[in-house]
């Protein structure tokens, strides 16, 4: 088998009974989704074996050392570029800014394309889940996650559109993310928090 379709297998393993907050489908398919538009910006398996694998530490029982021992350091540092501080003895909601101001300011520290090509993927996935609840619900999509407050989030999806911006202003993907993100929250919400 080869790494991409292990890592599959072994995420689809991971992640096997969890459900997206937005959708509801299988937390699976975000991953592959995530992975898909990865695929399409590189064809470096290490980055999209990542992509399979972004959520895994963050939301189940494996740790970036299994993934590191399964697929090697550089998947596992790819991995652990996304991966949040979920602070598990705090509840969610108190800890949700702060988890979103460590992984910005990681993202914007970082020299590596490949770990914003990751978030591309990722946030791509995450902003097309939310716009196609949006259109059925309107705000009411912001009662699915811990923290309701849609000014947050627009701030927080529009932080990384500013970072991105920078390495992927020409590309497709993020032309989509972009379009999205203001279509939901509008440029004026968009402003730091």
């Amino acid at each position: 088998m080869d790494k991409i379709s292990n890592a599959i297998e072994f995420a689809t393993k991971a992640h096997d009974g969890q459900k997206r907050k937005v959708t509801g489908v299988p937390s699976i398919l975000h991953s592959l989704e995530a992975a898909s538009v990865v695929a399409y910006i590189t064809s470096d398996e290490d980055v999209i074996c990542a992509a399979v694998l972004h959520d895994v530490a963050e939301d189940t029982e494996y740790t970036l050392n299994d993934i590191e021992k399964r697929f090697g350091k550089r998947v596992a540092e790819l991995v652990g570029s996304e991966t949040e501080n979920k602070r598990p003895s705090l509840a969610p909601e108190t800890t949700w800014k702060i988890r979103k101001e460590e992984t910005l300011a990681h993202l914007r520290q970082t020299t590596d394309k490949n770990v914003k090509i990751l978030w591309l993927g990722d946030k791509l996935s995450n902003i097309r889940s939310i716009y196609n609840e949006y259109l059925e619900i309107g705000d009411g999509v912001w009662t699915n996650f811990h923290v309701k407050d849609k000014n947050l989030h627009a701030w927080y999806y529009g932080s990384v559109a500013e970072i991105l911006k920078k390495d992927f202003a020409d590309s497709p993907f993020f032309g989509e993310y972009e379009r999205l993100v203001n279509t939901i929250f509008g440029k004026e919400q968009r402003n730091e928090q």
